[in-house]
């Protein structure tokens, strides 16, 4: 005998609960990347953070070595181990198992993980992988581009990362824009090229010029650029979920904005960043003096 209709209706008043989204993965990437969508990301360091940002609709969720700063403490992102990295990687993957998914998850490689050899790089980035990751990230352009290419060939997708490369902060001289001149903006084009001929199929820009950024992205067409302090002009934006929430050991980058002013919760705030950056709200080129 069939079930009366009325046994499986959602009670009176109760909305109907939301269709899932479909989950992000590398052709979802490129065809928003194709078509002009923005594409958002946000960092995440535990299950249930994680939930909440796929709840919220975040395309991308990034396991960054910022955790070294933001959950432990340290001054820089230099301390973070792979054990430490594939720990917190386990935690995010598992949140997103309990909500189908539907974010695509990446994995910060750390310092001293991938430098030693493209073997080296490989062996981190699987142990990333097996935890739970769907693509890893490596920073710098030049000497990573062999390191992209052999990954890549093995299955792993690479985001890659150029401009600010916090892992290498000593050598910079410190947190400071990148490619502000002639010379140093010629290099990262085409370190930017040539890590896309290598099989990136992403790219984090981080504290450079937004002319330099929209220029690199117009170059791109097959490696979307995510922003960060890089203008608007990137294919998606990314920020430290912590700042974005107003919270800080420190005083914020002035290109970050508090998207809990005026949010009624946290998964408002998420909402509301992923709403800022579809419709081109944030960032705003303006607040940058770079």
């Amino acid at each position: 005998m069939p079930t009366p209709a009325a046994d499986t209706a959602a009670p009176y008043g109760a909305a109907a609960a939301p269709a899932p989204r479909k989950a992000v993965n590398l052709a979802r990437i490129a065809d928003m990347h194709a078509r002009g969508e923005k594409i958002t990301m946000l960092t995440a360091y535990d299950a249930t953070f994680a939930a909440v940002a796929d709840a919220a609709g975040v395309d991308c969720l990034l396991v960054g070595d910022s955790v070294g700063m933001v959950c432990q403490g340290l001054d820089s992102t230099v301390g973070v181990s792979l054990d430490v990295m594939r720990h917190y990687t386990e935690s995010v993957a598992r949140g997103l198992r309990r909500v189908q998914g539907a974010a695509w998850l990446i994995a910060d490689l750390p310092f001293g993980s991938y430098q030693e050899s493209r073997e080296q790089a490989l062996r981190s980035a699987t142990a990333l992988m097996q935890a739970g990751a769907q693509m890893v990230k490596l920073e710098g352009g030049g000497w990573t581009v062999d390191t992209v290419r052999f990954i890549t060939e093995r299955g792993i997708p690479v985001c890659a990362h150029l401009g600010l490369t916090p892992q290498t902060v000593h050598a910079l001289g410190g947190y400071r824009v990148q490619g502000r001149d002639e010379a140093s903006a010629a290099r990262l084009c085409q370190d930017a090229r040539a890590l896309q001929d290598a099989g990136a199929a992403m790219l984090v820009l981080e504290m450079v010029p937004a002319r330099l950024a929209r220029a690199v992205t117009a170059e791109l067409a097959r490696c979307a650029t995510i922003g960060i302090g890089a203008g608007s002009g990137t294919a998606g934006q990314v920020l430290v979920l912590h700042d974005m929430l107003g919270i800080h050991l420190g005083k914020p980058a002035k290109f970050v904005r508090n998207f809990m002013a005026g949010a009624d919760g946290i998964e408002a705030g998420l909402r509301s960043f992923v709403h800022a950056v579809k419709d081109g709200s944030f960032p705003e080129d303006g607040v940058h003096a770079w």
